[in-house]
């Protein structure tokens, strides 16, 4: 069966009804099994001190911030190439929990900030562009609520998200387009594969990052099958008016 049969509604509400059930199961496990490892099951750092174990929340809540942001790209290019509704609502319904991730990394930076660097803020390349990131979010859901018409809304909102993609990959690779900026480069590099965080802390953080990654995508799911609904029921009652 082709992946495109899911863009048809009524299949996608079927296939979210099986599989959310398993989604939420397992975000649930690999989140709390990652967050109670690491908060009581590793040691206090020799720098940092206990202060290291906000790794846990910020890091998990940053990679997803940029990934739902990137997620919500492809679905909105989809749109734009194909016209599928259901890539529009998906990415609709992924942008408020891209930016309560956005936010819980803004907040567990700044909380982890402090003690590290003497400050809660600087204007740091990686924190302002995830701070321009955040407003983005802000923007992106504040387009779609205020035009009436969902398929002029998609079609804006996707024209932003391609915008706002530029701050999204300054979000994740500026300690590499700038080497100035108070921001430690990335702990767990993919394409070198050095890295910096001792064995102690890197699988419970991987569990937490699992389970972050679980959570999106079953907030998704559920929240995409809550658009198609509330979609079609506007149909509903807008052709009961006119038969009225």
């Amino acid at each position: 069966m082709s992946f495109w049969q899911y863009a048809n509604p009524v299949k996608f509400l079927a296939l979210s009804q099986r599989v959310q059930p398993a989604l939420w199961v397992l975000a649930a496990a690999f989140v709390s099994a990652g967050l109670l490892w690491g908060f009581f099951g590793t040691p206090d750092d020799a720098r940092q001190g206990s202060t290291v174990k906000i790794i846990y929340l910020h890091v998990p809540a940053a990679l997803m911030a940029i990934n739902a942001w990137f997620m919500m790209l492809v679905a909105s290019l989809i749109w734009l190439i194909r016209r599928h509704h259901v890539s529009a609502l998906a990415a609709k319904a992924a942008a408020p929990v891209g930016l309560v991730m956005t936010l819980i990394a803004l907040v567990t930076g700044a909380i982890w900030g402090q003690p590290m660097w003497g400050t809660w803020w600087a204007w740091d390349p990686r924190l302002t562009s995830f701070l321009i990131l955040f407003l983005f979010y802000l923007g992106y859901i504040a387009l779609w609520q205020a035009v009436e018409d969902p398929d002029t809304a998609a079609d804006l909102t996707s024209v932003l998200c391609l915008v706002g993609s530029v701050f999204a990959v300054l979000s994740r690779y500026a300690v590499q387009f700038w080497n100035q900026g108070l921001h430690q480069g990335t702990s767990i590099p993919v394409a070198t594969g050095n890295r910096s965080v001792a064995d102690v802390f890197f699988y419970p953080l991987v569990l937490a990052m699992l389970g972050f990654g679980l959570l999106f995508l079953a907030l998704v799911v559920y929240r995409t099958g809550t658009e198609i609904r509330l979609r079609r029921t506007a149909a509903l009652r807008a052709r009961m008016n006119r038969g009225a």
